[in-house]
């Protein structure tokens, strides 16, 4: 009887394991609304400042309307604001720094279902899903987290299987896996 329940059970997770290793090398962090940008212009310090990137992508800046910033990485867009700035001053030297991280939210990580926090996280390299359990305050004690899933937006929606239960309960680091860019954590409820 207990052999049956375990291949029944067994049976109701058809998605494979989470790969443990899923982080690309070659990953460079992508410029998102919310982010805020440290924009140095070398011996122009009047241009120098700090500027949110807006809800549309954008960004102002002196000198500077509505320049796409969103999907750009911190180089490129320098390369950007140097072109326009090329305008009004000679040879302008700019340097980007992200100093608020929020990212693309074709980036981010969404946690929903039975977390403690729901919530979207922005993504970093080689985060793994300990920690996005860590920020999200762990599971909740209705949470079924051996039957959570990781929807896996970068791979045609590709789902895999997670054991958070495994993990954050029983502290088994054999289940902590590498998260991706655009990850969707879902965390179903406990039928019992």
């Amino acid at each position: 009887m207990v052999a049956l329940a375990a291949v029944t059970l067994g049976a109701c997770s058809s998605h494979p394991p989470a790969p443990s290793a899923a982080a690309s090398a070659d990953y460079s962090y992508k410029i998102g609304p919310g982010d805020n940008l440290n924009i140095v212009v070398w011996r122009n310090p009047e241009l120098s400042m700090s500027v949110p990137v807006r809800p549309d992508g954008k960004i102002s800046a002196p000198l500077i309307d509505d320049l796409n910033a969103m999907g750009k990485d911190s180089t490129s867009l320098a390369r950007d604001i140097e072109k326009e700035l090329g305008k009004f001053i000679r040879d302008p030297v700019v340097t980007v720094i992200v100093t608020g991280f929020v990212g693309p939210y074709s980036e981010q990580i969404r946690v929903i279902g039975e977390a403690a926090k729901p919530q979207i996280l922005a993504y970093k390299q080689k985060m793994t899903i300990l920690d996005v359990m860590i920020a999200v305050g762990g599971i909740t004690d209705f949470a079924d987290g051996n039957h959570a899933t990781i929807l896996r937006t970068s791979e045609n929606n590709a789902q895999y299987t997670v054991r958070l239960k495994d993990l954050v309960k029983r502290g088994d680091v054999s289940a902590n896996v590498e998260m991706k860019p655009g990850d969707v954590l879902i965390i179903p409820q406990s039928w019992f």
